[in-house]
């Protein structure tokens, strides 16, 4: 509509400037009133027409036509200099315009169209990059993986690579724990500012990339990482079983390290025989603890009294929980068989 009322404004402008030297200004008023509804009226006309055309090819139309009309002036005025007749001159002219005009906008039309099929056959071959980059999921950090530091040697060995995104909130949190009064807390957050440090500079298969994205009326790290992450459609990557829960609950992709850790250890089964050194007393009577080099929790009946031995186990079950795994076991004898404790008496 916007347009159409150009177009209109335009016609009757210069409908207006044609007629007012030779007529009053009622009546020049009118013919520019006239010559404005007359244009509207060939533009919505030729609307329908224009739409089927594509935008190069008219493009190339329209550069034809320009064209045209350098060269008709060129023609026109060699044949000004000509002694012929007036008529003649006149027909000649004529018939030179609409032969330029004609040529020149079936060029500049093929040629147009000829641009947009190149252009359409070159797509098929840039549609694979484009599906591959959307592919690819912003991988989002939260604070307890950055402390932990595991995040940094699975990107080294390349298990994940790409672009890790840590918004400045996770930043500010990371400095307010390394300027904690309390020790235990300062050395972690300093810890988190090494492994992004030697993520950035040490490791080429992943970028790191700060973002200052954040949600103000959100006041929970986790919760502000969720939204984060639903506004990206990109994964968190994190140790924290609440954050993984809570963002399962809202449909967001997590990536639980302590999850990939406990796929990755040895399987145990029952009736295997290892060798446990026990280092503290179990919750219940008579129990024993130790712990695997991958620190996974072995309770060991009947080995309360060999605290600080290194004894041999036989497995009798293994308990595997969201957080890590619980290995049980019972004390093997002299001969290799498992000690069975006396209940009776």
């Amino acid at each position: 509509m916007k347009l159409k009322t150009l177009f209109f404004i335009l016609g009757a402008v210069i409908g207006f400037f044609i007629a007012y030297p030779e007529q009053d200004l009622i009546i020049a008023a009118a013919a520019g009133v006239a010559l404005g509804a007359v244009t509207v009226l060939i533009s919505w006309a030729l609307e329908p027409f224009i739409k089927t055309y594509s935008t190069k090819s008219l493009l190339g139309a329209a550069v034809g036509m320009v064209a045209a009309s350098f060269a008709f002036l060129a023609v026109n005025s060699i044949l000004a200099r000509l002694t012929l007749p007036s008529g003649i001159v006149s027909f000649a002219s004529a018939v030179i315009l609409l032969t330029l005009f004609h040529i020149a906008i079936t060029v500049g039309y093929k040629k147009g169209k000829e641009i947009e099929g190149i252009q359409q056959q070159s797509l098929p071959s840039r549609r694979p990059q484009q599906q591959q980059r959307a592919a690819v999921e912003a991988k989002i950090l939260d604070t307890s993986v950055i402390i932990d530091g595991r995040i940094a040697d699975v990107a080294e060995a390349g298990f994940i690579t790409g672009q890790m995104i840590i918004p400045k909130f996770i930043i500010k949190e990371l400095q307010h724990i390394a300027d904690s009064s309390e020790p235990i807390k300062r050395v972690r957050g300093r810890r988190g500012l090494d492994v992004l440090k030697r993520m950035q500079k040490d490791i080429p298969n992943v970028s790191i990339k700060i973002t200052n994205h954040d949600f103000p009326n959100i006041k929970e790290a986790d919760l502000k990482l969720v939204e984060l992450a639903k506004r990206l459609r990109g994964i968190i990557i994190t140790n924290d079983f609440n954050l993984n829960k809570v963002a399962g609950l809202q449909n967001v992709k997590v990536l639980n390290l302590n999850q990939l850790s406990n796929a990755l250890k040895p399987v145990v089964l029952p009736g295997e025989t290892m060798y446990i050194h026990v280092v503290k007393e179990g919750k219940e009577e008579n129990q024993g603890v130790g712990y695997l080099e991958d620190g996974t929790m072995v309770v060991v009946d009947d080995a309360r009294k060999r605290l600080g031995d290194e004894i041999a186990v036989s497995v009798t079950s293994v308990l595997q929980t969201p957080t890590g795994r619980m290995i049980f076991s019972r004390v093997k004898d002299e001969d290799g068989k498992p000690m069975v404790s006396d209940s009776r008496g």
